[in-house]
């Protein structure tokens, strides 16, 4: 928990090469990095209408009909995150005060909580899905700093690792400001292994696949089988 920032970026940024994101006016902190070789955790989340939930933790039901499926994967030892996600019956525009409306929440289940990671919003990929695959380096920034610094500053992806129930992820819309969907954070096996907080994994072509999530339940192997597919199409455009 207290590893050097320095060091960490440094040991991406010599691996991998990094390319600086910004938002829109604003400079981003985070980088987009290759792949890494290794994860130490992964998440799923199946985000419904039903658990979008407004700044005061009033239930606000989102947009009738959409869902979305989000896989992350993290290596918080290299403070990188992969993401693969993919919206149905989503309409954007997307509207957020943030850089982007599409988050990473310290919000557990039913409550509000600030934005920790803003990720490039999914864009149409010709079928009328809305598809998002990357990965991201740290440290963070939201773009959002209401009452102070920004509600990205300082958060490491550990702190996910250690309480992954406490984290939502969702995506916002000019029709439904409080969230068009939303799902809480579900660690599933990667490359095949229980993975956690200090463990590490080697990344296969089974992590988030429908194999190793089977005894996880049918949403988890959905959520699976849909980042798989999301990341294939993008390996090969």
């Amino acid at each position: 928990m207290n590893r050097s920032l320095a060091a960490r970026t440094a040991a991406v940024a010599g691996a991998v090469g990094v390319v600086v994101l910004t938002g829109a006016g604003t400079a981003s902190a985070e980088t987009e990095v290759a792949e890494p070789a290794t994860f130490t955790s992964a998440f799923t989340a199946m985000a419904t209408p039903d658990m979008v939930v407004n700044a005061d933790s009033v239930a606000t039901p989102g947009e009738p009909g959409a869902s979305g499926s989000f896989m992350y994967r993290i290596n918080s030892d290299l403070e990188v995150i992969c993401y693969d996600i993919t919206l149905t019956g989503v309409t954007p525009p997307y509207m957020s005060p943030a850089k982007t409306a599409t988050h990473i929440h310290q919000a557990a289940a039913g409550k509000a909580g600030p934005p920790r990671i803003a990720l490039p919003n999914p864009e149409d990929d010709g079928s009328g899905n809305l598809v998002s695959s990357g990965c991201l380096q740290g440290p963070f920034t939201t773009g959002l700093a209401p009452q102070g610094p920004d509600t990205g500053e300082g958060f490491s992806l550990a702190e996910i690792e250690a309480d992954p129930a406490s984290f939502s992820t969702d995506t916002h819309t000019s029709a439904f400001a409080a969230g068009a969907v939303r799902g809480q954070l579900t660690q599933v096996p990667a490359g095949g292994i229980e993975t956690g907080a200090g463990g590490t994994a080697t990344d296969s072509t089974a992590t988030g696949s429908a194999a190793p999530l089977a005894a996880l339940g049918g949403s988890v192997v959905l959520a699976g089988a849909v980042a798989v597919a999301v990341r294939r199409r993008a390996s090969q455009g």
